[in-house]
């Protein structure tokens, strides 16, 4: 995305300690206090739109799930924000730019510049983007959609086993790629990717939950049908 005032988005990037040594600048601790708001708003909208079944309970736990400071930091990094930031020379020196706070801090400080420059369509499009995947898979078991469980329940009762996970990575740590399949009775059902090992799983243990349950299915299988065949 482009900003049409600029200024914002190198505030958002001005840490104290590079304000203490630059005269004339601001630090990005009030557009941390606002990206805080807006960050915590967007998900919570979406959650109570897209999840009507949660309880209050529910969604404040996944809502913590996402709204969090390790959460926050992990993307940053992802982003190569630490990358970006102005700090002073003493923080630059000591590891600034990988301390998980400070990323945490700036990544909220984004969301806020971003809010006051482009308003809540622009700061809700990004967040989703970046934070989609993450809201869905926290979502995942709370909302009945823990496709791991119902894979496990569903390799116990029909083949007696349970399903053996295989998982990969690629790419550097700041942008890690993560690639699971899952097997079961020996054979390859269903494969997942996404930036966390849970997040793989998941897509993978979906696949091949949907997979065997609409194979089963037409088979008008009973318990101990036959297996069906397995992924190419």
């Amino acid at each position: 995305m482009a900003f049409t005032a600029p200024a914002l988005l190198e505030t958002a990037m001005s840490h104290r300690s590079w304000c203490a040594e630059t005269t004339g600048t601001s630090s990005n601790e009030r557009l941390e206090f606002l990206g805080d708001a807006v960050l915590g708003l967007v998900v919570t909208d979406h959650l109570f739109r897209s999840f009507p079944a949660l309880p209050e309970g529910e969604l404040a736990k996944v809502r913590a799930s996402v709204v969090n400071s390790e959460t926050l930091a992990e993307l940053a990094a992802s982003l190569d924000l630490g990358a970006a930031l102005l700090l002073g020379k003493g923080e630059d020196a000591s590891g600034g730019r990988e301390k998980p706070s400070i990323l945490a801090d700036a990544m909220e400080a984004v969301f806020g510049a971003v809010y006051l420059d482009g308003g809540w369509p622009a700061a809700a499009a990004l967040v989703m983007r970046l934070l989609g995947d993450r809201i869905e898979e926290a979502a995942a078991g709370p909302g009945g959609q823990d496709y791991k469980t119902r894979l496990q329940e569903l390799a116990a009762r029909r083949f007696e086993q349970l399903p053996h996970y295989d998982v990969a990575d690629d790419g550097p740590d700041h942008a890690k790629r993560f690639f699971a399949s899952v097997s079961v009775a020996g054979e390859v059902r269903g494969r997942g990717e996404g930036r966390s090992k849970k997040q793989a799983e998941q897509g993978a243990a979906r696949q091949a939950w949907e997979n065997l349950t609409a194979m089963l299915a037409g088979s008008g299988s009973a318990d101990g049908a036959a297996a069906p065949e397995p992924l190419a």
